[in-house]
C-alpha cells in the first residue's frame, strides 16, 4: 500500500515513468492553426506544443536556450514566433533560433546549436501524445497495431467535448483513480442502480491485454426475463441517461422499436432473437447512421456495450458507438502523493456544422464539490478520497486483489516493470 502514499515511490515514478513514457497532453483540435501553442507540465517539467507553419505539431522544452527562462508562462496562446521575455531571443515555430537582441552584446553565436530542445510529439485518435524522452520509440510501437486498429473504428478524432470537460484536484493518489475505473466489482456497493443493466455474472466480463495497455467490458444487459419482466427491462434502458447521458438521443428510436412489438392489448412480446438489448443496438446504429456517422466497422456489441480502455500510464476511457468519456489522472504538481489532478471529458460525434455550436470548454474547478458530475461519476468522486484516507493507515501494509480485479493486477505489474527499468 505504500505505493499510494510514499513520496519516495512517487519520485521513482517521476524518474522511470513520467520522464519516459508517451502521455496524452491534449487534443489536436485545440491547436488548429499555425502559431497555436499550449503548455503541458508534469511535476516540475514543462513543455510547449506548437503548430508549425507546415501544419506539424512539435514539442519543445519550455525553456530558453540562453539562460533557461520559461518561454510560455500562460497555458495556451498564439504567436508567429516564440520570444523569450527575458533577453528577447526569438525562435521559429520549428524551434530554430531566428535572432538575438543586440547582437553586438552577444558576440559570435552558432544559431543552429541554440535552437529549442525538441521532444517527441505525435497524434492518434485526435489526442496529442508527448514523450519527455528524446530517444523514445515511436508512438505507434508504444500503442501497438491492435490498439490502433480497434480504436480507429470509433472515429474518435471526429468527436468533440460536449457537456463536460473538467479538471479538478482530488484528495487521492493518481493510481487510486486508475484502479477505481479498472474494475466493475465496486458497482455492487457504489453504483447499485446499475445492477439492472450491467451483467456481473462471473465469467461474463471480458479482458484484453495489448502490450502495456488493456480493455475490459461487462456487457450492457438488462436482467434475464426470469428475474425481470420485459417492461422492467425497458425501463432499465430508459433510466440509463441518468448515468450515461448521451443514451438520451437514442431513446426516441428505441421507444419506436419497442412500440412495434406491443399487441392491441398493450402487452409487450418479442419474437425469437429479439431482446431489449438487440433493440437498443438497432436504435443506436440507426440513430448514428442518420446523423452521418459511419458505424459500419463497429459490431452490434459496440452499439450497446461500453468498452473500458486503459492506455498506460494514466488514461482510461469508456467508449461505445458515437460517444466516449475519458478520465485522466496526473500526479499532483506539488509532489504530494495523497493528491492528484483528474480531467474528465465527455465526447460525442456530431455532424461538422454542429461541432462549434456544441463544443464544451475546459472548466477548472477550484472549490471541491461545486461541479455537478452525473450520478455514477459523482459516486466515484466521493468514494476515491475515502479509499485514500484508509490507505494512509500505517498498519495497512498491503491490499488484496480479487479475481474480478484482473485489470488492476495487470496495471500494477506493468507499473512495476517500468519502475524496475525494464
Amino acid at each position: 500500500s505504500d505505493r499510494y502514499v510514499s513520496r519516495a515511490m512517487q519520485e521513482r515514478e517521476q524518474e522511470h515513468i513520467w520522464n519516459k513514457v508517451w502521455q496524452i497532453a491534449g487534443r489536436a483540435d485545440e491547436l488548429p492553426n499555425s502559431g497555436d501553442w499550449k503548455v503541458y507540465s508534469i511535476f516540475d517539467q514543462s513543455f510547449v506544443i506548437v503548430r508549425g507553419r507546415d501544419g506539424k505539431l512539435r514539442g519543445f522544452v519550455n525553456a530558453c536556450r540562453h539562460r533557461g527562462n520559461v518561454l510560455c508562462a500562460e497555458k495556451q496562446g498564439h504567436s508567429g514566433r516564440v520570444t523569450c521575455p527575458y533577453h528577447l531571443w526569438t525562435f521559429g515555430l520549428d524551434g530554430k533560433l531566428l535572432a538575438v537582441a543586440r547582437p553586438d552584446l552577444v558576440g559570435d553565436i552558432d544559431k543552429d546549436a541554440h535552437g529549442l530542445i525538441e521532444v517527441p510529439v505525435d497524434t492518434f485518435a485526435g489526442f496529442i501524445f508527448l514523450n519527455p524522452d528524446r530517444n523514445a520509440r515511436p508512438l505507434g510501437e508504444f500503442l501497438g497495431a491492435e490498439v490502433l486498429a480497434r480504436l480507429s473504428a470509433y472515429k474518435l478524432d471526429e468527436m468533440i467535448p460536449v457537456g463536460m470537460d473538467v479538471r479538478e484536484e482530488l484528495d487521492c493518489n493518481w493510481k487510486v483513480v486508475i484502479d477505481a475505473f479498472s474494475e466493475g466489482y465496486h458497482i455492487i456497493g457504489v453504483h447499485p442502480e446499475l445492477l439492472s443493466v450491467i451483467d456481473l455474472e462471473a465469467g461474463n466480463a471480458r479482458h484484453g491485454f495489448f502490450g502495456d495497455h488493456g480493455m475490459a467490458v461487462s456487457p450492457f444487459e438488462v436482467k434475464r426475463t426470469a428475474e425481470c419482466g420485459l417492461e422492467e427491462q425497458v425501463e432499465g434502458i430508459r433510466s440509463l441517461p441518468g448515468t450515461f447521458p448521451t443514451v438520451a438521443e437514442v431513446l426516441p428510436r428505441f421507444d419506436e422499436l419497442i412500440a412495434a412489438h406491443r399487441g392491441a392489448d398493450g402487452v409487450l412480446s418479442f419474437p425469437e432473437g429479439v431482446t431489449v438489448r438487440t433493440l437498443l443496438q438497432q436504435a443506436t446504429r440507426e440513430t448514428l447512421t442518420a446523423k452521418g456517422l459511419d458505424v459500419s466497422a463497429l459490431s452490434d456489441d459496440q452499439m450497446s456495450d461500453n468498452q473500458g480502455w486503459f492506455l498506460f500510464p494514466n488514461f482510461f476511457m469508456t467508449i461505445r458507438a458515437g460517444e466516449a468519456t475519458t478520465i485522466m489522472s496526473f500526479p499532483h504538481p506539488g509532489g504530494d502523493p495523497n493528491k492528484c489532478i483528474w480531467q474528465v471529458t465527455a465526447y460525442m460525434w456530431l455532424p461538422e456544422p454542429l461541432r462549434a455550436q456544441y463544443r464544451t470548454s475546459t472548466v477548472e474547478v477550484t472549490e471541491r464539490g461545486t461541479y455537478p458530475y452525473f450520478l455514477a461519476l459523482q459516486q466515484d468522486y466521493d468514494q476515491m478520497p475515502r479509499q485514500q484516507q484508509g490507505l494512509r493507515n500505517a498498519q495497512l501494509e498491503y491490499m488484496s486483489i480479487v479475481h474480478e480485479e484482473l485489470s488492476i493486477a495487470r496495471f500494477h505489474s506493468v507499473l512495476d516493470r517500468y519502475l524496475a527499468g525494464q
